[in-house]
């Protein structure tokens, strides 16, 4: 189900950041993650990112830049990262890598015109989580301290899991699938200038008047990243025939429809892998020095692009109102 038709169901209200402060927040890091590596791309010369190997650590900067809008709302982050692939995402995957191939052509041939704006944008949309990006990722966030769990599959899955536990206080992502796997507050625009949106799935439910299994349903219908949906079957269509018929097999026999596979793309959304494997702590210890070593002189950063960002980690770590932080 398209983000687009999510939001039509989705009960939202922006949430000043003083009622959440004091909160934990399991982001989901990819999601996160890649919003600000794009963003870094498109708006940064490249050589500021890359080694002398030629290595690309964009994400180094987007990392310092985003982390401080926590830290200065007294919100602890806690990282979550995508474990493997489920197979029945086998086909969206390959979508988006057929996606970003075509975008590398295009590229190509904005740069042989001279078009420097199409090419920072084009740059942008082929850029990808690569394994040194992963690993420097998460090497920073140690030194930081800030917490990190690896999820056995989704993070979002992993992260609404957390939240559902009571370990978090909200999910962080900028997705609308964490209503489908239950998190009970989302928080949306964490990665965006003003106050974040508040995603409610209680308030979700009840003003559409399904269960969390109808939600599912309708969002199968739709479309999710799992499946392709019934043609001509929006939100609206979709919740009506949940509600006359029951659930997904009623109304797609009464359709004389069929989704592949739909019964375990039902169970990945009510009862994904997740883990119980976790722990943290809220009282974040960060290496500063450590972690401005690691970005600047390790991985070749430019110093001047993530000053700002450091400067800013250190004044939330003095402050006397930040509690978490010892």
């Amino acid at each position: 189900m398209g983000n687009a038709d999510l939001r039509t169901l989705a009960h939202l209200s922006d949430v000043a950041w003083d009622d959440i402060a004091g909160s934990v927040v399991a982001v989901d890091a990819h999601n996160w993650l890649y919003r600000y590596l794009t963003t870094t791309v498109k708006w940064t010369r490249d050589e500021v990112y890359t080694t002398s190997e030629g290595a690309e650590v964009a994400n180094l900067v987007g990392v310092v830049q985003g982390l401080p809008k926590f830290f200065e709302h007294d919100l602890v982050p806690v990282f979550v990262f995508d474990g493997g692939v489920t197979e029945l995402k086998d086909d969206e995957v390959e979508k988006r890598r057929e996606a970003k191939e075509r975008a590398r052509e295009r590229l190509e041939e904005a740069r042989e015109r001279g078009d420097s704006i199409e090419a920072a944008r084009l740059e942008a949309r082929t850029q990808r989580l690569t394994p040194v990006i992963q690993e420097t990722t998460r090497e920073l966030l140690e030194l930081l301290d800030v917490p990190i769990v690896e999820a056995p599959a989704e993070g979002e899955a992993q992260a609404s899991y957390m939240a559902r536990a009571g370990d978090a206080d909200y999910v962080g992502s900028e997705d609308y699938d964490t209503l489908l796997f239950g998190a009970p507050y989302t928080l949306r625009g964490l990665t965006s200038k003003g106050i974040p949106e508040l995603m409610s799935f209680e308030a979700t439910l009840e003003e559409n008047g399904l269960t969390w299994e109808q939600l599912v349903d309708v969002a199968i219908l739709c479309g999710t990243d799992f499946n392709e949906g019934i043609s001509g079957v929006g939100p609206k269509t979709a919740i009506t025939a949940v509600k006359e018929h029951g659930d997904l097999w009623a109304v797609l026999d009464a359709r004389g429809d069929h989704v592949p596979n739909a019964d375990r793309i039902r169970d990945l959304f009510l009862d994904p892998p997740v883990t119980e494997d976790y722990a943290f702590d809220v009282d974040l210890d960060p290496d500063l020095d450590a972690a401005r070593r690691f970005v600047v002189e390790e991985w070749e950063v430019d110093e001047s692009e993530v000053r700002k960002g450091f400067s800013r980690i250190e004044q939330s770590v003095v402050q006397t109102g930040l509690d978490r932080w010892t």
